[in-house]
């Protein structure tokens, strides 16, 4: 029988991750009374500090809530089953949703593209589906602070626009899609992950998609704009803080959006 755990000893929390996560629960109440939450783990860093946090959370609340964990098997060859090895131990139901996305996306990529966008909008598509149907209200995803940002200049220097995460919306499936972790910076996930022995799957790394495949673009976008990004933290400090402020105060009437001008 696999020892159980519990999931407030045996795991080391940073404070700062459980402060915010709390802040943003309290600001925009992503978990309510009776709520059914699934949380996406794709084995991760972030997806496992949310697992966590969340699995706290569901702990010490005032409120009850349900929850479990799930991981979609796009077929790229991933060994999943260390996941469901450490959710048992600590008393938290795996659901391991097996898709064919692999071999559509095989079918459908276009010569020198990168599959991970269309794998993410498929595996998203994914999670929406199955969540409805395992009648879950809500699905939990472990975006931060960091990703956040990344997609606002990502956004604004590819794709001429602006647009950031929510801390949560309406999917068009009807579930919610919440956010714990938008406020939490990354550096501080990666501090709670060095002090624990969470099984982390790189992706990257194990994925067929990208191991097998020939001409396929690598993303640089990303790592582009972090870089970026670090480079002005490291010019000035309060970047991000400052970053934080400002999502929360857009004065639409500057821009050039006909609607807003007074």
């Amino acid at each position: 029988m696999e020892k159980k755990l519990n999931p407030i000893k045996d795991i080391f929390f940073s404070k700062k991750v459980t402060k915010f996560v709390g802040r943003v629960q309290g600001e925009f109440e992503l978990i309510k009374e009776n709520d059914k939450v699934l949380i996406a783990l794709s084995g991760g860093k972030d997806s496992f500090v949310l697992l966590h946090v969340l699995k706290r959370m569901q702990l010490i609340a005032p409120f009850k809530f349900d929850l479990a964990a799930i991981t979609i098997d796009a077929g790229t060859g991933i060994d999943y089953s260390p996941l469901k090895k450490w959710c048992d131990s600590f008393g938290i139901e795996y659901i391991l949703y097996k898709t064919p996305i692999l071999e559509i996306m095989n079918e459908k990529k276009r010569p020198g593209s990168s599959p991970c966008g269309f794998c993410a909008r498929m595996r998203r598509g994914a999670l929406y589906s199955k969540a409805k149907e395992l009648g879950f209200n809500k699905l939990a995803l472990g975006h931060h602070f960091d990703d956040a940002v990344e997609t606002f200049f990502m956004s604004m220097f590819y794709n001429g626009m602006m647009k950031s995460m929510p801390p949560k919306y309406k999917a068009n499936s009807g579930i919610e899609v919440i956010r714990p972790m938008i406020k939490v910076r990354e550096k501080w996930i990666e501090y709670m992950v060095s002090k624990n022995n969470f099984p982390i799957i790189n992706g990257e790394e194990s994925c067929l998609a990208l191991k097998d495949s020939e001409g396929v673009k690598i993303p640089y976008a990303r790592e582009k704009v972090k870089n970026w990004l670090k480079k002005m933290e490291e010019e000035e400090p309060k970047f991000f803080q400052r970053m934080e402020s400002a999502f929360e105060n857009i004065e639409c009437h500057t821009f050039f959006m006909k609607e807003f001008i007074k």
